[in-house]
Formats: structure tokens, sequence, C-alpha cells
């Protein structure tokens, strides 16, 4: 949400490095010099992009020393691609801000070049800077760049390399230098260790030898009630939350066990033993009441509604009176933003398919982080006690790598978010949709799948198709009953942003063809549609984004239109001389802002300093307990537009683009048209699972200053317009023409 969230998500490689020691902490190999293949990457170096570029040692162009790293793309790349040589560093040393220098040579960049720096903690990046908002492309000597980031507390790893995009250009960079603190990293403190007896327990990181009886009724109850009880423990016990245990291997200790209880009795005798195991609860003097104010409180219901004894609950209820308060092993909440933090989280990357403990496991920790930390569970389809119960069968039964991947978006789909979608570790999925694509985007238009625009218009007459043609039917099965089967497999927080996402992939196989039938020109008519290969398409997701373009540009009729899709911060000032003596601005939103403008563009608007969100936050303290804190104003400024504001918005308006929706709306002469918006905000927060499965969740709750809610909702148009198929295939764009029809009806 916030101007450091990621624009675009990078997978991450899982990369194992050695802890340095103080000995050997400056052996980095910056400026190339260690060399064991020369026809190869430098020593340590990884590439961190597309296989469609060449990224190599160039012993004749170079700054200084014995090589240079030179990239450029290969014949096949396409304007999505990038290149980039990486390397990775432990983020060990002490200090509140790195440096990253290098020295660049680039000749015919078609697109910005830049330096990479990106910071990550256990569930993902922290801090990212890649330049490309700098805009430096073109032709240039050799000359010293640098990035600078701050340096968070819960930093593991630092990141750096140097990215080439686009079709055509080459890149030469050299001399590495990293700086903390303004010193050499060879010189920077280290941070003193911190080990808890968590990190020391190894005992299953190879397989949880788990085998499950026969699944019944019961038994699923067991495990249900055995989940809940592990979770609460987890985030609330003291000794765990001290980090005196490792609890995904605790679990696996008293798993079998628990198996065997051949009655509510012993299985109640089976929790309360393993409770008592970790000792007596200390009476806590510090423990906090639920707040008055509380807009949303611990939810323990399942423990009412469950048939375990008077002995257990008594003894449930004891350890909360007593929790664990302060610093917590396994939860935290980010700085400044106070979304959940999960960063103690064992992704068990290493295991390609996890065996039934670990798929248990993961169902687990998914379901407890909802439960105690996800700020919009009350808004869910499905009432999330009753969740646990249904997926227990589904990931013990999984059978291989694929139906685990599937049950894990099953159950992401269930909290109806639509930043929760399984972003890592579905490589069998995206196995299965295929790597060929139609040449041309269709989109959802009035409820027809109807072809919008070419990725590759010299395509268009291999194809046959025209923009406007309404897809009916793929390899014989209608479009309706084919998003009907996939719709579980979306995620998203209402309807208008999983037929986007379904969109996408409809017409993507592993073979070359799709049958079509399609109605053109009120005709029916079936073909053999050729799919191509992705790189060699310049597909683009959800909008177009041309950067050579500058981000505003003056319409007829005296009307200034600015798209958030390419503004940078230096362009601020330029639009409100540019455009103080209109009629009206229109500021597109159908898109991912490349800047955060809420308080440096919006203040244009307002007349006084006017509140524009209220923020949920949840507490480690109490889990499960949100309340509200005072969100942001848009301030003042020097000088007011006069004159009227329409804002677009779409289904590809997410996250960080509603909440710019918001600080614009908070104008006294702003109009909002177009159509639902994706219904997700409020700064991510990472979730890593067994198998390196990647997820994340809106971490904290966005709503109006009168408490209005925008999860799921969206961003509601004051005036609602959409595309229609008519417009389409006329090549207009109707929700444009009406933002300039509200301004010139003054």
């Amino acid at each position: 949400m916030k101007k450091y969230i990621l624009t675009v998500l990078i997978s991450i490689l899982t990369i194992s490095i050695s802890c340095q020691t103080g000995e050997n902490k400056s052996k980095f190999n910056l400026d190339f010099e260690d060399v064991t293949n020369p026809n190869g990457l430098p020593d340590g170096w990884f590439r961190w992009g597309m296989s469609t570029y060449n990224i190599q040692l160039d012993s004749i162009v170079k700054h200084s020393g014995k090589y240079a790293l030179r990239i450029e793309p290969k014949e096949e790349a396409s304007e999505q691609d990038f290149g980039c040589p990486a390397y990775a560093i432990p983020a060990i040393y002490e200090g509140k801000n790195i440096t990253l220098k290098a020295f660049l040579k680039f000749e015919n960049a078609e697109h910005p070049i830049g330096l990479l720096l990106r910071i990550d903690g256990n569930s993902g990046s922290l801090q990212f800077d890649n330049m490309m908002q700098r805009g430096i492309m073109g032709t240039q000597d050799w000359t010293e760049y640098s990035v600078t980031l701050p340096l968070p507390e819960e930093a593991k790893t630092i990141y750096i390399g140097a990215m080439l995009s686009g079709k055509k250009g080459t890149l030469w960079v050299n001399n590495f230098q990293v700086l903390i603190d303004n010193e050499d990293i060879s010189k920077a403190k280290l941070k003193p260790e911190k080990t808890y007896p968590a990190d020391n327990d190894k005992q299953f990181d190879n397989g949880s030898a788990i085998v499950f009886p026969t699944l019944n009724e019961q038994l699923i109850a067991n495990l249900d009630l055995l989940g809940k009880v592990w979770g609460f423990l987890k985030y609330h016990h003291p000794e765990v939350g001290k980090g005196n245990y490792n609890w995904d291997y605790e679990l696996f200790r008293m798993l079998p066990v628990y198996l065997k209880a051949k009655n509510t009795t012993e299985r109640d005798k089976t929790l309360l033993d393993w409770i008592n195991k970790y000792g007596n609860i200390p009476v806590s003097t510090n423990c906090k009441e639920i707040s008055s104010d509380a807009y949303l409180k611990p939810d323990f219901s399942w423990m009412e509604k469950s048939n375990m004894n008077n002995n257990l609950k008594k003894k449930i209820q004891e350890i909360y009176s007593n929790r664990h308060q302060g610093e917590q092993y396994y939860i935290k909440m980010a700085p400044n933003v106070n979304n959940p933090d999960f960063s103690n989280e064992n992704p068990y990357s290493n295991m390609y398919y996890p065996d039934a403990g670990f798929r248990l496991l993961a169902l687990y920790r998914y379901w407890n982080m909802i439960q105690y930390f996800y700020p919009n569970k009350y808004l869910t389809d499905k009432k999330w006690d009753d969740v646990l119960e249904e997926y227990i069968p589904i990931f013990i039964s999984a059978k291989n790598r694929l139906e685990y991947e599937l049950a894990a978006i099953q159950v992401i789909g269930e909290v109806d978010d639509t930043h929760a979608n399984l972003w890592g570790g579905r490589n069998s999925v995206d196995s299965i949709r295929g790597n060929n694509y139609a040449p041309f985007r269709v989109q959802f238009i009035e409820k027809k799948l109807v072809v919008t625009d070419y990725f590759n218009p010299e395509l268009k007459e291999a194809s046959g198709i025209e923009i406007g043609d309404i897809i009916t039917y793929i390899d014989g099965k209608s479009v309706e009953s084919i998003v009907d089967s996939l719709r579980k497999y979306y995620p998203a927080s209402n309807e208008a942003a999983r037929l986007r996402d379904i969109a996408d992939d409809l017409l993507r196989s592993n073979n070359q063809t799709l049958t079509i039938q399609y109605v053109s020109s009120g005709q029916t008519k079936q073909k053999e549609l050729p799919l191509y290969a992705r790189n060699s398409l310049k597909i683009y997701r959800w909008y177009k984004v041309d950067k050579n373009e500058k981000c505003y540009k003056l319409l007829d009729g005296n009307i200034g239109y600015v798209t958030l899709a390419n503004i940078k911060d230096e362009d601020i000032p330029v639009i409100k001389e540019t455009f103080k003596n209109t009629k009206g601005i229109i500021i597109d939103i159908r898109n991912y802002p490349s800047a955060f403008t809420p308080f440096t563009l919006a203040p244009y608007f307002v007349s006084q300093s006017t509140p524009f969100v209220k923020i949920t936050q949840g507490s480690v303290d109490n889990p499960g307990e949100f309340t509200f804190r005072t969100g942001s104003e848009i301030p003042k400024a020097n000088e007011t537009y006069q004159g009227k504001l329409v804002v677009i918005v779409n289904e590809n308006t997410q996250s960080s683009a509603e909440y710019q929706s918001m600080a614009f709306r908070a104008g006294a002469n702003t109009t909002i048209i177009g159509s639902q918006t994706a219904g997700a905000d409020g700064n991510v927060s990472s979730i890593l699972l067994p198998g390196g499965l990647r997820t994340m969740i809106s971490g904290i709750g966005i709503y109006y200053p009168d408490g209005t809610q925008t999860q799921r909702i969206g961003i509601v148009p004051d005036i609602k317009v959409e595309p229609t198929i008519n417009g389409i295939k006329q090549g207009k764009d109707e929700v444009l023409e009406k933002a300039i029809e509200i301004i010139e009806k003054r």
C-alpha cells in the first residue's frame, strides 16, 4: 500500500547462505575477481531475472580490475523481460542505513536501467529500490550511481544487483561497494547473535514421520480441536512466546499419542497432559484487559462450542488470563504500520511434497494466523471457525504436489482477499495451466468474454479474431461452465477482481492451439486459435503502460489528464503548474500507481487539512483484538485547485491504488467514476507455509473516516460507468469520455 511496497512481485529464489564470521565477513566477491568459470558468472553471483538475457564477464569493457559484468538481451527477449545478476549478503550488520554503489556504463538502453538493492526478512521483502523511477536510459559512459535504504533490524538477507529490461541495449556494471552507515561493509560492526532454544530443535527437519489412520468424523473433529488448541498455545503460552520451544515440532511429538485417543475423555486428557508438560503458568500482573473501544474482540467461541471437559476449558482460560506479553517469538508487528509480521516461520522449502504431518501443519499455521491476526476475518463468506474442519481431510489426503498446491489455493480463497493468493510455490498449478497464450487480451465486458486488445498486432491476421469479438466456447466447453469450475482456484475479495484474474488464464494451454467458438459481427463462428509462447508475446497484466510517454497531457476543452501508472514525484509540481487554469483534471487510477501521491498531489485538491482514512490494527499482547488508530490527513497545500476533479477507477484499482483513490475523494469537488475496485487495501503481510508456499493477506483494516469499510467492497464510484462491447469495437474509452462530459458540464 505504501510507496515502498513493490509494484511488481518478484519471484524469490531460495538461496543457501553461509553465515559470515568476523574473519571472513569482508570476503564478498563484489569486484568479480573470484572467477572459477570465465564463461559463466563470477563466483557467488546468480541470475535473478529471465533466461532471455546474456549475463557474462567482460575483460575488454571494464571500469577497473580484471572484469566487468555485461548484460544484454537475447534475440527472443520481450519488452517485459529483464536481466539481473545478483548477489546475496547475510544481514548480520548493525546500522541504520545501507548504501549500494557501483559504476554503470550503458548503450542504447530503451528502458530505465539501475542498481538493485533489496532487503529481505524471513517473510519476504522489507525494503526495495531498483532505480526504475529515476528514468536513467540511453547511452552513457562509466558513471557511479548509488542507492540507499533503511536497514531494518529484522533484515535477514541483502540482495544487490543491476538491472536491464526490454529488447534492446547493453549494460555494464563494475566495482560494487556496500556501505553500512557510510562505512564499508568490511569494517561494519556485526549484530550480536540472539538465539532461542526453538532454533536448535532440528529433530523433524527431514520429515514428521506422522502416519494418519483412516479419517472418520470423530477423528476429523479431534484434529480440528487440536489445531485450535495448538494455535491458541502458540500465540498465548508464555513458554512458546519466549521461543523456548519449536512449536511445529512439538505438534509432531504429541500427535502420535493424540491419534490413539479412543474417546473424548482420552482426547481431553492427552491435551491437558500436553499443556501441563510446559510447566505451571506464572500469574501475570500486566495482562491488559480487552480495550473498551476494541473494534474486534478475541473469538474463543470454538472453545465454548467444543465438547471438551471443564478441566481443559479452565486450563485454557488460565493461560489466557496470564498470557504472554511483549516480544513474541512467532509474531510481531511491522514498525510504524503495525501489520502482522510472521518472519519467524520456517517455510521448509527443501520439501517439494511435504508429508502428511507437514501438510496438516501448513493448515494449522494458516488457520491460526487468520484467526488471530487477519483484520478482515469477520468479512469472510464462510464462517472461519468452520474452515479448519472442512480442510483437514483435503490437506491430509493430498496425493502429490499439485493436489497440495490446489488445497492451499482453496483455503487461501476462503479469506476473500484479493491480496491473498498462492504467490510463490505454485509451479505445478502454473504448469497445468500452460505456457502458451493467445496473442490477444480478453476481458469480461457486459458479462461476456470479449477480445479487447492484441498483445502483438502483427498476429491479428493469423488469429482471424477482431477486437470486440465475443468468445463463447473453449475446447467445447462454455465459458460460463469453465468460469464456474475455476472460481474456487482464484482467490479474490469480490467477483470483479476474480473475473479479472480468471480472464488472464482462459486462453492459456500447453497445446499449440485451442478450439474456440465466438461471435463476430453477429455471426457464430468456430476456429482453431494458434497459441504462442509467453516470451514471444508482449503480454501485459491488467493494463498497458507506455513508459516513454508522460503521465500527463492536456485534452481538448482545456481538461488535464493524469495517469498514475507511470507518474513520478518530480512530475507533480509540473502537473500543478501546467493544469492550474484548466476547467478540470482527470486522474486515471485504473492501474497501480508508480508513486505515492496522497501527500504530494492530493493536497492540491483540498482547501483544508482533511481526514481520509481510519485504520484497524491487531495486537501481539491480545491476539484477536483489533482497535482503530487515527488515520492520516490530507494536509492543506499552499494552493488549492479551483476546477473539478474526476477520478477513474475499475477492477484494476487495487491496494495502493484504492488507498490513493480515498485520498483524492477527500477533495470537496471530487467525483469518482467507473466500476467496482478490487477490494483489497492495507499493507500486506507475507505468509510462508511448508513446501515453500508463499501467500499474503491485507494486514491492516482500511476504513473511511466514518467507519465505512473498503475491504471487499472497494471504492464505490459516485457514478457507475463501464465499458460496453460496442464501445470496445469502436475503440472508445467510454469511461474517459464520461469523465470529460462531467467536467464540461460546469
